[in-house]
Formats: structure tokens, sequence, C-alpha cells
């Protein structure tokens, strides 16, 4: 028996139906897939640099001259203290590189929220580790401990200087803050850029937000760092056309207790 023009008709309309719906399954699907891949790509990127951050800064304060018998002849053999770059840091008695003080030699730029220079040992070398934030790269800076050398020109030049993660948007450029923003205003809850670095220092009565630039203060004083790391994906969602985030927390803890 044969079908009719129209019963053809019928047929091919509802078999292009079915088609359409299904192609426009595997393009949501494709899609889904695409952005789903982004965000897992930049989550895994943002957990290793937490915990690259954060490891280095439970090392920080290694070697502490309280573990040498006799006091080694330079500087450079201990770590003067955890972090590399406070108010009153010296790297070369009596020379200091102070912060937010007149006289004396300075470090310049000041240090900020998205900026950090720890003070370690690694394979047996006292080392300069530093974190600073250009644009929206997080760069890492690693180089050996140098009597009389400020640490933040040692650890500023370009061929020491490592894209460590990209994307990175505690900091960006206005447009781009103000977007991000009006899309995700629980990540940014003061309308503000979120500091990479916050450290609490001990004191009398616990553990408290550090001063960022007070005179006279103490390194050792430094007990942790809260590390918070906002990445953004490569590319936008393929549906929404909005960029998609992913925030990241973790705290240092410095174990050592002499420095």
């Amino acid at each position: 028996m044969g079908f009719t023009l129209l019963e053809l008709l019928i047929a091919t309309v509802v078999f292009l139906l079915i088609c359409t719906a299904i192609f426009g399954l595997l393009d949501l699907a494709q899609k889904n897939y695409g952005s789903e891949t982004q965000i897992s790509s930049s989550f895994q990127e943002a957990r290793l640099a937490v915990d690259q951050i954060v490891s280095d800064f439970d090392q920080a304060g290694y070697p502490s001259l309280s573990m040498f018998s006799e006091v080694p002849a330079v500087t450079s053999r201990y770590a003067f203290g955890p972090v590399a770059w406070w108010p009153g840091y010296t790297n070369n008695p009596p020379t200091p590189c102070q912060v937010g003080t007149a006289g004396g030699g300075t470090c310049n730029p000041s240090p900020g929220d998205f900026d950090m220079i720890v003070e370690t040992t690694s394979g047996g070398t006292v080392m300069w580790i530093r974190y600073q934030l250009i644009g929206t790269t997080l760069y890492r800076s690693v180089v050996p401990k140098t009597q009389g050398v400020d640490p933040t020109a040692a650890t500023s030049t370009p061929n020491v200087m490592v894209p460590f993660i990209v994307n990175v948007m505690n900091n960006p450029p206005g447009g781009q803050l103000d977007e991000l923003i009006a899309t995700y205003p629980s990540v940014y809850p003061s309308g503000q850029p979120v500091p990479i670095f916050q450290f609490s220092c001990d004191s009398p009565a616990g553990s408290v937000r550090c001063p960022t630039a007070a005179p006279g203060g103490l390194s050792t004083q430094i007990r942790d760092v809260d590390v918070t790391l906002i990445v953004r994906t490569t590319q936008r969602d393929l549906q929404t056309q909005k960029w998609k985030l992913v925030e990241l927390s973790g705290r240092g803890h410095r174990a050592n207790p002499d420095n």
C-alpha cells in the first residue's frame, strides 16, 4: 500500500522536528560541557595556587637565628623574619627596609593586599618568594636572599618573575570589575576589590588582623595569612555570555615559633 503525498509531507515535517529537537539538545549539552570544563580547569588551577602559597607561608621563617649555635657572619644564612616585606624589616642591619616611615631605606612600592614576600629556606638556601598581582596575572618570584639587597628589587626583575596563575579577578581593571560585581555581588560583598592576602598577628588578646603599614610593626608577630583567589574562566559562558568565576580560600599558618 502506498503513501499519499500529504502523508509523506507530514512524516517529513515530524522527522525534521525531531531532528531539530535532537540537535538543539546536543548543542545545549556541548555548551554545558564546555562551560563545566572551563570551570573545572579554573578550579584546579586556583586550588594548586592556593596550596602552593599556603605551603610557602607555612614554612616561612626557617631557619631562624635561634637555631644557630654561632651567629652566622652574613644575614643571608638565616631568615630574619617570616615575611620579608613589612614595616621595619631589616635585610642587612643596620640598613632598614621600612614602609610608611621617614628616612632610611624604603621598600618601594609599599606592600599591599596583592603583594607578599616570604623568607624561607629551600634546599639549604634562604630564599625570598614573592607573589605579586599585576593586572590579572599573579606572578611568583624565587631568588636567594642576598645581604644588603632590597627584597622588593631582587624579586621585581623580569627574568625572575614567572606567571603563576592568570585571569585572577581579585582586582581587575575597572570595566571588568564593574561587570563582575554586577553579576556576582556575593563574591564582591563590599563592591570593592577582594584582597588576596590578609595577615593576622599575635597579640595579648589573641590573633588579630595586622596593620598593613604601621611603623615599628614586627614580622615575627605575623602568625597567619588568609589567601583568597578569584579566578575567571578563559571564555564567556556560551549560553549566558557571562564570565564564570571560581573563588577559593586557604589559610597559611606559620609553624616556626622561634621566628
